[in-house]
């Protein structure tokens, strides 16, 4: 399956009610988990991982099947070593498998979980036999996936002597640690993060109703639509000033790149301005998931880009730097990596052939290059049907937008 794009003309306007947030309702969801305790959870996403996480959790299978929820991966595999008396296999979609999880469960097997592996050492599938953790001290790499240490944070409170954990490295994709901690405190659990030490005590979650907030990485790409356009006025309801999201760093980014962001009551207005720069340089450690959309973004607008902080990309659902690097340079644009992990996109005018852009089943690949339909009525996206796993309702907002999709 795949999809040509077209736009008439050139002008945005409209109202988007935004998908909610998965990686808030991942968190909230584990953290009702591990409660035992009924909340209600208010505007949960309803993205394909968030919906895989809540099957699992209340399956009573031996066999639990992620597909490609890298997430849910993770956050699963703490839970069930905690949850006394049960075992499980956890496996996933043939990329799942090729991507590590070794310093997870080096961590949870150091606080006396029983992890083995059963087929490649330091990848799923893995096989979880539940007991009580007792906690205690750890170390863990920082700068391959803050997913690890999220995982073991949730699970935190709940050992007899609580956990704390040592980051070794440069962390990376921080804001993740910090909205942990932070939805965490709102359900009652003290923690400490000074420097590279996060303590937390053992102590019990407290049941309060939440409310997720929109999704700030699903709507960068309604920002690309903006800054794609002749003249626009957007309203996208759901999205707050005071953000847990580190990607909400797109707002100061896309600023840069002639998108004006006004916080209104219910979410925020977006109009098209001037272009501030002619050569964008930044860094992505802290917000990789909107490296995509502003890679594709300055191709579009025709901006040299020199971007870093990418080291986390190459393990996510594909090696996302080699699928920017595969897609962009069938644009006609010249983009290269270099040995530090440093991508260089130089200026230039996209073709307006007939271009296919390759996924590699990898939603936010779909969601980055669909905005250039804006710019080239031929752009034809394969398999659109991923982005599901984190924007279900994306194709039907950009056609609220204007945009015709044709089935290829």
């Amino acid at each position: 399956m795949s999809y040509t794009i077209n736009k008439t003309n050139k002008s945005i306007s409209g109202i988007i009610n935004l998908t909610a947030s998965k990686s808030e309702s991942n968190r909230v969801l584990i953290i009702q988990a591990l409660s035992e305790q009924h909340f209600n959870i208010n505007n949960l996403a309803n993205a394909d991982d968030t919906k895989i996480l809540l099957e699992l959790l209340n399956s009573n299978q031996y066999n639990l099947d992620v597909g490609a929820a890298g997430t849910t991966m993770r956050f699963l595999t703490a839970y069930f070593a905690t949850k006394k008396d049960s075992e499980h296999i956890i496996t996933g979609s043939k990329r799942m498998q090729e991507r590590p999880i070794g310093i997870l469960i080096d961590a949870l097997n150091q606080l006396g979980a029983q992890i083995t592996y059963t087929k490649n050492i330091g990848f799923p599938p893995i096989k979880i036999i539940g007991k009580k953790l007792m906690g205690d001290k750890i170390s863990i790499d920082g700068s391959i996936s803050s997913q690890y240490i999220t995982a073991l944070l949730l699970i935190a409170p709940t050992l007899e002597k609580g956990l704390k954990i040592t980051i070794e490295g440069t962390l990376t994709s921080k804001p993740y640690i910090e909205m942990t901690l932070k939805i965490m405190n709102y359900f009652n659990i003290k923690t400490n993060f000074e420097d590279n030490l996060i303590s937390i005590e053992s102590q019990k979650y407290k049941a309060k109703d939440y409310t997720i907030e929109g999704d700030w990485s699903s709507g960068s790409y309604l920002y690309q639509i903006v800054a794609f356009s002749d003249n626009a006025e957007l309203f996208i309801n759901g999205l707050n000033q005071d953000s847990l999201q580190g990607d909400s760093k797109i707002t100061d980014i896309m600023d840069e790149l002639g998108v004006k962001t006004e916080f209104m009551e219910q979410g925020i207005k977006l109009t098209k301005t001037k272009i501030k720069t002619d050569h964008l340089i930044y860094d992505f450690s802290d917000c990789p998931d909107i490296a995509q959309t502003i890679a594709v973004t300055c191709v579009g607008l025709g901006i040299k880009a020199t971007l870093s902080g990418l080291k986390t990309l190459k393990i996510k659902e594909t090696d996302r730097v080699k699928a920017l690097i595969n897609e962009i340079s069938k644009l006609g644009i010249n983009i290269s990596e270099s040995q530090d992990n440093i991508l260089s996109i130089q200026d230039g005018k996209i073709n307006k052939d007939i271009i296919t852009i390759e996924t590699y089943k990898d939603h936010r690949m779909a969601m980055a290059f669909a905005p250039l339909a804006m710019l080239n009525n031929n752009i034809n996206i394969q398999e659109p049907e991923v982005v599901a796993k984190s924007y279900p309702n994306y194709w039907q907002d950009l056609a609220c937008l204007g945009l015709i999709f044709t089935d290829a």
